[in-house]
């Protein structure tokens, strides 16, 4: 019989060894490593509740986070539980993917099924969201629900390296012709020097090369996550957590000694994943630094014998320019009956909003 419990979050230092024990005995995915989970909760301050599941002996099989808030909805606030988040905008910024309870191995279905029970008895909510979870995920379908809203879906695209060590390194080929041609193009640009890939090795490289990519970031985007100093001390903790384990990558790219600019990636596993990049300004016209960049980082993770080059969740034309494939992530809206989600779901449907 398993037993579920719900508590406020522990301190950080006796979280970190139940976590780690459980990701040991877990197949999961990076996000619910400690590295992710710990540098989140240091770097924002977020305190979402801990639930534990249990086995019969005793032993920890399951955990996860639920954050909770008061979220604005078209007729009011709703009580609202999100899984792994801390319901906050800006605590949520590093923006969760891969998202799941963290369940030891052959019990992910033991597990969700427990939560989802532990949920179903809970009334002090109305929305459960579920965040980045896998096109196959087990909680969306287990809780109870008055209604179940698709709310995003997003490819996460990836470049198979086992393809480019199948195609002698020739990573171009597997592209289109227009993809090809840009790059090309490019690296024309650049005189056709070679590539050159450093990690940083300490801790004044990390933040030497982190302040370099919120200057190269800077106005570039409408919504620039490294406008916020929150998620610049996000990006600094997992940098610093990862580099020792070789969990977290930070890496300077270069083309004929020229700096092209910044890569913060994750290596889980087989796979290696592109969280942020930044990148300089183009030498001319028909450059793409940012292709550049990549096309680097794939030689160098193909040449460590890596299985995949994830770019992550992302409907940007170049992640699918450079992809040879695409994994999908989605959003869900998990609601329970209440009268203003029920006249909310209404009024939708007569507006067709």
């Amino acid at each position: 019989m398993l037993t579920v419990t719900q508590e406020p979050l522990p301190s950080l230092d006796a979280l970190e060894p139940r976590w780690c024990a459980l990701a040991d005995r877990a197949d999961a995915s990076f996000f619910l490593g400690w590295t992710w989970m710990g540098s989140w909760l240091r770097a924002t301050g977020a305190r979402p509740d801990l639930v534990s599941v249990r086995d019969g002996e005793g032993d920890e099989i399951g955990l996860a986070l639920l954050g909770a808030a008061r979220e604005p909805r078209k007729l009011g606030r709703v009580r609202t539980l999100r899984l792994n988040e801390s319901g906050d905008p800006l605590m949520d910024r590093p923006f969760i993917e891969y998202n799941a309870p963290l369940a030891a191995r052959d019990h992910e279905v033991d597990v969700t099924q427990a939560l989802a029970h532990h949920l179903a008895r809970r009334r002090d909510w109305r929305v459960l969201r579920l965040s980045g979870v896998a096109d196959d995920d087990l909680l969306v379908g287990t809780v109870p629900a008055r209604r179940r809203i698709l709310t995003d879906v997003s490819p996460a695209y990836g470049v198979s390296l086992a393809a480019v060590r199948g195609a002698v390194g020739d990573y171009l080929s597997l592209l289109s012709a227009n993809t090809r041609s840009q790059i090309r193009r490019a690296l024309r640009d650049h005189g056709d020097g070679d590539f050159g890939v450093e990690r940083a090795a300490d801790e004044a490289m990390i933040v030497d090369w982190l302040s370099e990519m919120a200057r190269l970031n800077a106005g570039r985007h409408a919504d620039n996550a490294w406008d916020a100093p929150m998620f610049r001390t996000f990006a600094r903790e997992i940098a610093l957590a990862g580099r020792a384990s070789g969990t977290v990558d930070l890496l300077r790219v270069t083309i004929g000694g020229a700096v092209l600019g910044y890569l913060l990636n994750f290596v889980h596993g087989d796979r290696a994943m592109n969280y942020q990049s930044a990148f300089a300004d183009p030498v001319g016209p028909k450059d793409k630094p940012g292709l550049l960049m990549h096309m680097a980082a794939i030689a160098h993770y193909t040449g460590r014998g890596l299985s995949l080059y994830s770019l992550l969740a992302g409907k940007d034309r170049y992640k699918q320019s450079l992809a040879t494939g695409a994994e999908e992530l989605q959003w869900w809206q998990i609601e329970r009956f209440s009268p203003a989600l029920e006249a909310e779901y209404w009024l939708r449907r007569l507006l067709r909003r």
